[in-house]
């Protein structure tokens, strides 16, 4: 029995197996749940942003209100609506897509949804602890630092918002070791289905676009609470730093919102349309294109900020590049609808509206790529009636298609089909009556993020239409789970594949054994299922074959770890860029005068030297000798050890000498910096700790072997950064 499986078997009944479980099913549906949970939330914030928007010079909500009210429906959607559902899908679907037991990393796994709640609820705690942040979901420097912010509610998002990122790269990390330990024999990485794929690389957009928002929350948090000036400009910082920071995470996290809706889309017009998904490698080439563009091209959001016209031509091509890639998967998905035999079922009229609403979405978002037009619509509802075409008219559409087609798979009942039309239908009205107009009002000159208007020609009909809208969006919420509650109650059995579809999760029974498969059918395609059906029409018959040798096995613990070691570089960059925006020139020569390199330098060389007693330690592993394995280990914490201390002797030296945090620049990014990294060297101590714990008081079993290796690979990360710090803080002053 693999330990995946042994990790699992231990469930109690009924809610405190809930509680405890590490099955990727029951966390699946309880991600699915607690997102639900919080779209009625962030549906009724909405409700009442549009109420006080009905009418012109509307007092229902109080300017203060209003502002906490938009920020929290922002906040809400982005980060514990959208992505958590799509991580949802992810946990309950890539496992039996293909042909694994369970997720890499189980316990992991439930790490990841426990941060999502806690952090859900940490967020709206702010309402009662002193009022909800009212900056944005965006929380602009200056307005979100502590002389404008003045109460406790910026604290509490980038609070929640810090632990709702941690476990969100947490699970990416998960799903990244997944996808590439537990594949059923002969599905190679060019065989799994799109689904699978997209959230592959959606994950590792995810690890490198998060870190960057966890580092600027951190440096936010900084600055509020132990009164540095990062981002405040009358203290010398730099409020623009604050968004370059904000969208070099923020325009990834377009991306990271939509490109499993992408892969939910690929799977469900092939299946409707009885056809292969036209031009396969295309849309799966495309996806790496989306996620390597969407990194470079963040300052699309700062045409307004007054960068110059250089940077504003180079993200404005950038911006439009992007458009490419995009654009190649709407026209295959068409190609793919052109000729098929079209089955017009509740999940494929949301796809098929999710085409028309994404395209009219990605159409709007080029014209922000011409800076003429940018910096006319940025600050107006034109751009609000965008987003929410790109997130309701795609991402929420693809998951409402989502549901209808896997819902009998997770449940083994089928959504009422005449209950989920009308749903479709009233979405579909409701969801253009409410956008639309915005299209209209952006370009009337109405301003987005004001809490009311004056009576200007058309302003009061056009967002009357749009309120009007959003009810009966709402309305169609209440129908979908109607839908849900009768079918649960009793709804017609599906039966293991209802759809005849062709991917693994369709082999077995519906909802899916515990243990997902009894047995996994043979892969020797992409469609295995088709070839069980046609065995005189392979799949491959009819196209690129890929009759490839088995792939190398990869080490689920050292894949982990790289996957986290890339995250943490990420941060790392953010602060090390924080550190240089501020301290080159006379700064850096200010700092050579409250720094001595040299004492830094030699508990420099002991964490360096603690690189090679590591590795020492590893080989002696693999040898066989654990006594010599043992003494290089407590080496290696001893030279830790002593690192730490000077690096603690050089805090209590600097800060009896008047230089703390908060007095001045340098003092904030250097505690910061330096700060952070010795966390990290306590971290990899305790992790070092418990391996010498396995290794002097219980056998050292072949089990608990493997995790020196990946200890070790965290260690080398840490010795890397710090080489990297002490040259930019201790050696570049002195060049």
């Amino acid at each position: 029995m693999n330990p995946t499986h042994a990790e699992s078997e231990a469930e109690y009944p009924g809610i405190l197996g809930w509680i405890t479980t590490v099955d990727h099913k029951r966390i699946g549906i309880l991600y699915l749940l607690t997102t639900l949970v919080f779209f009625l939330i962030g549906g009724v914030e909405a409700l009442l942003i549009r109420v006080q928007l009905a009418t012109p010079n509307s007092a229902f909500l109080s300017p203060g209100a209003y502002n906490q009210i938009f920020t929290m429906h922002g906040t809400t959607m982005v980060f514990l609506v959208v992505m958590p559902t799509l991580i949802g899908f992810a946990n309950y679907f890539v496992p039996l897509m293909i042909g694994a037991r369970d997720m890499a990393l189980p316990r992991l796994n439930a790490f990841s949804y426990w941060l999502l709640l806690f952090g859900g609820l940490l967020l709206h705690f702010s309402f009662i602890a002193g009022g909800a942040p009212a900056a944005g979901w965006f929380s602009y420097a200056p307005l979100s630092g502590s002389p404008f912010s003045t109460s406790s509610g910026v604290d509490y998002w980038a609070l929640s918002l810090l632990v709702l990122g941690i476990g969100s790269v947490a699970s990416a990390i998960n799903l990244i070791v997944t996808v590439l330990t537990l594949r059923a024999p002969g599905m190679t990485l060019r065989r799994v289905p799109l689904f699978v794929w997209m959230t592959f690389v959606n994950s590792i957009l995810i690890i490198l676009a998060l870190p960057v928002l966890n580092a600027a929350l951190v440096s936010l948090l900084i600055d509020r609470q132990l009164d540095a000036r990062l981002f405040l400009p009358q203290g010398g910082g730099s409020a623009i730093l604050w968004q370059h920071y904000f969208w070099a995470f923020g325009h990834p996290e377009v991306y990271i919102m939509v490109l499993p809706a992408f892969g939910m889309i690929s799977e469900i017009i092939p299946v409707f349309s009885r056809k292969p998904i036209f031009g396969f490698d295309f849309v799966a080439a495309s996806t790496v294109a989306i996620m390597l563009l969407s990194l470079g091209v963040w300052a699309h959001h700062m045409f307004a900020v007054g960068l110059g016209r250089p940077i504003d031509v180079f993200f404005a091509v950038g911006s439009m590049l992007i458009a490419i890639p995009t654009g190649v998967k709407i026209f295959n998905w068409i190609a793919t609808l052109w000729g098929g035999t079209l089955k017009f079922t509740t999940s494929m009229l949301f796809a098929m509206a999710f085409l028309v609403e994404f395209t009219i979405g990605g159409l709007s978002g080029i014209t922000f790529a011409t800076v003429p037009i940018d910096w006319q619509v940025t600050d107006s509802y034109y751009l609000v009636a965008h987003m929410h075409y790109v997130l309701f008219g795609g991402t929420a559409l693809a998951v409402m298609a989502a549901i209808y087609y896997w819902f009998p798979k997770m449940t083994g009942r089928m959504l009422s089909e005449p209950l989920g039309k009308a749903h479709f239908w009233i979405t579909f009205v409701g969801f253009n009556l409410a956008f639309f107009v915005q299209h209209f009002l952006g370009l009337l000159g109405m301003r987005r993020r004001v809490y009311t208007y004056t009576d200007l020609p058309h302003y009061t009909s056009l967002n009357l239409l749009s309120t009007i809208g959003a009810f009966i969006i709402a309305l169609s919420v209440v129908v979908l789970i109607a839908n849900i509650v009768l079918t649960l109650r009793k709804g017609k059995l599906a039966g293991d594949n209802p759809w005849n579809a062709w991917t693994l999760e369709w082999a077995t029974s519906s909802p899916p054994p515990h243990d997902n498969f009894i047995c996994v059918p043979p892969i020797n395609s992409r469609r295995p299922l088709w070839d069980l059906a046609h065995p005189d029409q392979p799949d491959d018959a009819h196209g690129f074959r890929l009759d490839v040798g088995e792939e190398e096995v990869v080490d689920k613990n050292k894949a982990a770890m790289w996957s986290f070691i890339v995250s943490e570089a990420g941060f790392f960059m953010v602060l090390i860029i924080s550190y240089l925006a501020f301290n080159l020139g006379p700064a850096q020569q200010s700092a050579a005068k409250v720094l001595d390199p040299m004492k830094t330098a030699l508990f420099t060389v002991c964490l360096i030297a603690s690189s090679f007693t590591i590795m020492r330690a590893e080989t002696w592993r693999h040898r066989g000798n654990l006594s010599a394995m043992r003494a290089w280990l407590v080496a290696t914490i001893s030279l830790g050890a002593v690192f730490i201390g000077g690096q603690g002797a050089e805090y209590y030296h600097l800060l009896t000498h008047g230089v703390s945090v908060s007095s001045s620049l340098f003092a904030t990014t250097f505690f910061t910096l330096t700060g952070f990294h010795g966390l990290h060297v306590c971290v990899g101590l305790v992790a070092l700790l418990v391996v010498l714990g396995l290794a002097c008081f219980r056998d050292f079993t072949k089990t608990s072997a493997p995790s020196l290796e990946p200890i070790s690979l965290y260690w080398h990360f840490v010795d890397g950064v710090w080489i990297v710090v002490f040259s930019i803080i201790y050696l570049r002053p002195l060049l």
